[in-house]
């Protein structure tokens, strides 16, 4: 069983950035697509960004596009999620999940190895 630990989570003023690192251990990630995945307070955990297995599909959530990017380092068995341009509403949980697949999707159900989450909050 892969289990994912996600590093980088903070406290950020509303413009700043901040980098998400998601890292394996137990299996490895390169055959697999994987995603990020957000809860905030008293909403469901919603889709984010996903990457496919050799990283040259990705894949962002509207709200994510243009201000996120989603990257992978297959050799390092990690995965990242730079966001730029944070704003208040990017308050959330945030999860690093691993597919069962290789490609892309953005239903939970189609992940199957969860990180514990890292806490992301953005002040205005």
């Amino acid at each position: 069983q892969v289990q994912l630990v996600e590093f980088g989570g903070g406290l950020v003023q509303a413009g700043g950035s901040l980098r998400l690192s998601c890292t394996a251990s137990g299996g490895t990630l390169s055959r697999f697509a994987m995603g990020w995945f957000r809860q905030a307070p008293a909403k469901e955990r919603e889709f984010v960004a996903g990457i496919n297995m050799s990283g040259d599909t990705t894949y962002y959530t509207g709200s994510a596009k243009g201000r996120f990017t989603i990257s992978r380092d297959n050799a390092k068995n990690t995965v990242y999620l730079q966001m730029n341009s944070l704003k208040p509403e990017d308050t959330a949980v945030y999860y690093c999940a691993k597919g069962a697949y290789s490609s892309i999707y953005r239903t939970e159900t189609r992940y199957d190895s969860w990180g514990q989450g890292t806490q992301v909050t953005v002040s205005s």
